[in-house]
């Protein structure tokens, strides 16, 4: 079979490590529940094709799907998906021999909530990690408010802020009429654009300004808290290019708060 990887930057590097070490505390929780009622699964939803190629060293990385097969002690259901047709079947051959796992080709905004969310229900004791690590704005706000509302999912979430600058958040919002109907989507509704952008009087008159990417993120945090309805929110983690330039914020989002200090303290380690 050849091969069909994407070649990766470090920053994507230490997102795979951060994931990897998070999910295996998690898995070592989860499993010491007294109660033998007690499962846990792995979602992710941009899970592309189980490996990439660093553009460091130039040497196969495993991808977080394949991570998540090697966690110990196990997760007990797989649930992987992407939209390129191409890399699940590629999945499908990294993970033939492995019952726990499930793959779907189709979009994520769809599978998750008429698929694989009803498997993660708290009377069921079912309790579930989800990556949600979209390639630009291709993400549905009803997806994370979904995830919040079940009070079983922790998760993780590519915020992908250059994507939302280069595609939304221009200067002047009649810029980017195409991308606004996307960056609504991925917010929810259009209050962020109260956040993205401030009147500024100037000679000529107001101007309407965009506000700095922090200003953006904190107000994403406080909606995950008051409306997707997860107790903690992580300061998200900048993850920078070569440059310096912050390609996205790494956030997490969890019911427990002993989950929010296990990720705190893998993010320091990062900063």
């Amino acid at each position: 079979m050849e091969l069909i990887f994407d070649e990766i930057n470090v920053w994507s590097e230490i997102k795979l490590d951060i994931i990897r070490k998070y999910a295996t505390a998690y898995s070592k929780i989860i499993s010491s529940k007294r109660n033998p009622s007690f499962t846990h699964i792995y979602i992710d939803a941009f899970a592309g094709s189980g490996i990439h190629l660093s553009k460091r060293t130039r040497e196969f990385v495993l991808g977080s799907p394949l991570n998540a097969l090697l966690v110990d002690p196990p997760f007990k259901e797989i649930y992987l998906i992407d939209l390129n047709g191409d890399k699940t079947q590629q999945l499908q051959e990294f993970t033939r021999h492995d019952p726990r796992v499930k793959i779907y080709s189709g979009d994520c905004n769809v599978i998750l909530l008429k698929e694989i969310f009803s498997k993660v229900k708290y009377e069921d004791y079912k309790r579930g990690l989800c990556l949600l690590d979209p390639y630009g704005l291709d993400l549905n706000w009803e997806v994370i408010k979904q995830a919040g509302s079940l009070k079983t999912i922790d998760m993780f979430l590519n915020f992908p802020v250059m994507a939302i600058n280069r595609n939304a958040l221009w200067r002047n919002t009649e810029l980017a009429p195409s991308g606004i109907g996307r960056m609504t989507s991925f917010w929810g509704d259009e209050s962020w654009r109260n956040i993205a952008y401030k009147t500024v009087p100037t000679l000529f008159g107001d101007w309407e300004e965009k506000t700095r990417n922090e200003d953006i993120v904190n107000g994403f945090c406080e909606r995950l808290k008051s409306v997707a309805g997860f107790n903690y929110v992580a300061d998200p983690l900048p993850m920078r290019n070569s440059k310096g330039a912050i390609v996205y914020y790494l956030f997490f989002a969890s019911q427990q708060k002993i989950a929010d200090d296990i990720v705190k303290d893998i993010f320091n380690k990062y900063k």
